[in-house]
Formats: structure tokens, sequence, C-alpha cells
């Protein structure tokens, strides 16, 4: 029987800058393999083989896709055995610390016709340098888009009603957990559940809830609460040994989108700009927290003039972000082609040599 295959994403572009969670899968992991490399797309193509060499064998992957372009793959965690391979160059420059041990360095730096990249050098580094000033634009724009969706967020924290969303979460920890206590340690992971991509916010939750059986789609307007119940309900199940996995937001890095609890086979999840969803398949229903929010004429005035400064930013943001996925390609394309694929080949066999009989 096959594994499942879980997609989310390897990292984000928010307004705190580029944000993953590597760290604590290499926590988690028996074996982390560090891949190293210049930029380049044919990686993309050896960790999805890998990927379904583990899947047909029955093993559950998470595949962690890029939020340049949604179809390049940055690393698998294969579940079982506890294999992490990661791209460690780029985008997220990562060190191995326990060489001998959990953690071996596959290399590709070793794999290139030196004459064509000689060719190719003058080229790609006109892209790097106008590819770092079109990223710092956009983390820019991402952080003044923050900024305003504080401003955005003050306006409602002062119309709602704290003490129904205390009570609120109360109701949710009985009807969820009631007198629930595993007595174990919990398993705690963490997923980001989407970014700004180069086609604007792109997110994975219907990969990563496709197997549950009840999913809760919280309604609230910005400040209302949401990050707020989804990390206490988590706390109260981590005490009670339930296992937790919490997925982030892709432009605030603090703020959580998405609690799942895969024992109990639910989870909650803020389905509201920029991820709206509704309730489409049996086991759903819509939590509604608006109705905590006190009507004001005075605040939907101050928000009329928030709103369009937010989606400026974002804007401006998604811009500048398609302008640097366009360049990250040109320079993937030209790396790529100084390949040579007879070397580059027989070095991602090594990768295989890992996989369980």
């Amino acid at each position: 029987m096959n594994g499942n295959l879980t997609e989310s994403m390897g990292t984000a572009y928010t307004g705190g800058g580029l944000s993953h969670k590597y760290e604590h899968l290499i926590q988690q992991a028996t074996t982390t393999v560090y891949i190293k490399s210049p930029p380049t797309f044919a990686l993309s193509n050896i960790l999805n083989e890998l990927a379904i060499l583990y899947v047909k064998r029955g093993y559950d992957v998470d595949r962690f896709r890029s939020p340049l372009h949604i179809e390049k793959t940055d690393g698998i965690y294969v579940k079982g055995p506890e294999i992490f391979y990661i791209a460690a160059s780029y985008p997220v420059p990562l060190e191995p610390t326990e060489l001998g041990g959990k953690h071996r360095v596959v290399s590709f730096y070793d794999v290139y016709d030196e004459t064509k990249l000689r060719a190719n050098n003058p080229q790609i580094a006109r892209h790097l340098e106008e590819a770092s000033t079109y990223l710092e634009k956009a983390l820019t724009s991402l952080s003044e888009a923050k900024a305003v969706h504080d401003e955005w967020e003050t306006v409602n924290i002062r119309r709602m009603d704290w003490q129904a969303h205390e009570a609120k979460i109360y109701a949710l920890v009985n009807d969820l957990f009631g007198t629930l206590d595993l007595r174990k340690n919990a398993a705690v992971s963490h997923r980001i559940i989407g970014s700004l991509s180069s086609k604007g916010a792109r997110d994975f939750i219907p990969s990563i809830t496709k197997s549950l059986k009840r999913r809760i789609l919280i309604k609230a307007l910005p400040g209302t609460g949401k990050s707020t119940m989804m990390k206490a309900l988590g706390e109260e199940a981590e005490k009670r040994g339930i296992d937790v996995l919490y997925g982030w937001c892709g432009l605030d890095a603090g703020s959580i989108d998405l609690v799942q609890f895969p024992e109990l086979s639910v989870c909650l999840f803020d389905a509201t700009e920029p991820h709206v969803y509704d309730a489409e398949r049996e086991g759903d229903e819509i939590l509604d927290l608006v109705q905590m929010c006190a009507p004001s004429e005075k605040a939907e005035q101050a928000i009329d003039g928030i709103r369009p400064r937010y989606k400026e930013a974002i804007g401006n943001a998604a811009g500048y972000m398609q302008s640097y996925a366009r360049l990250a390609s040109q320079i993937d394309a030209g790396m790529d082609s100084a390949l040579d694929l007879k070397a580059f080949h027989e070095k991602a066999e090594l990768l295989t040599e890992l996989i369980a009989p």
C-alpha cells in the first residue's frame, strides 16, 4: 500500500523576512541530509523522485514547496525512518552540527562544467544583483503591509467581546478534549501553511487537512483572536499529551493560522483572507467569531481608511515578488545549463542509498 504525500510551504516571505520551520524537523529527524548546491531547479526533480520512491514503499512523506515557484520542491521529510532531505544552501542556508552522527552532507558544487560556468557567470551575476534589489523591495512592502494590518487589528481589538471569546475557548476545550488525558509527551510539529508566492497568496490547507474527519473553519475579522484561540487549544492539548501540529501564517511569522490534532482527526483553521474557505465536505463546520465584534460606525470608518493602504502594500509586494521570481528562474536556468549531467546523476544516486528497503 502506498503512503500519503502531504504538501506544505517550505519557506515564507513575511513581514519579518524569510521564515521557515526547518529547525523543528532537523531536531525531530533521525537523519538529516543537507544538500549543498548553487541555485538550481534540477535538484527539485531529484527530491520529487525520492518522494515518489518512498511513497511507493508505503511511507508517508511531507513535501515542502517553494513560494517562488510552487512546482519547485525544497525538501522532503520521510516519516517512519524519519529522514529529512533539505536543500541547505538556497533559499535558506543551513549547516550541519552533528557530522558523523545524525547529519550528512551531499554537495553538488562539483558537478558543473567549468567552461560553461565561466561563460554564464556575467549574466548570472547581473541577475543576482537585480534579484537582490527586488527581494529587498518585496520584504519592505510586506513589512509595511504587516504594520498596516496591525492597525486594522487594533481597531477590532477595542470592540471585541473578549469574555465571550474566552468562554468559547473553554467550550471548545470541553468539546474537543473532554476529560481526555493520554499521559504521554505530546509530539509537536510545525508547518508553514502558505505564503505570498509569485502568483499571489497560496496555501496548502486542503493537502494538510485532507485526511481529517472534522474541520472547524474560523470566520473572524483581523485582530479578533483567531490565532490566540488556536494557540490556547494547542497548549491545552500538549498538557494532555495530545499530539499537535501548528500551521504558521505566511505574513506574520508569529501568528498561527491552523492547529491540528491528528490523533483526534480534527483541526481548526483561519478560513478568511487571504485563504478563504467555506464548509465544503462532510465534517466541516463554521465557527463564527464576527458576531463577538460589536458594530461600530467609527471603527468601520477607520477600517475604510486602512483597507486600501493594506491592499496597496500587498499589491506592491506581489509585484516585486513576481520580478524576483522571474530573475530567480533565470539564475536557476543559467546554473542548470552548466551542469555536467553525468556527474549530476551520479551524485544524485548517493541520495537514494538512504532509502529503507
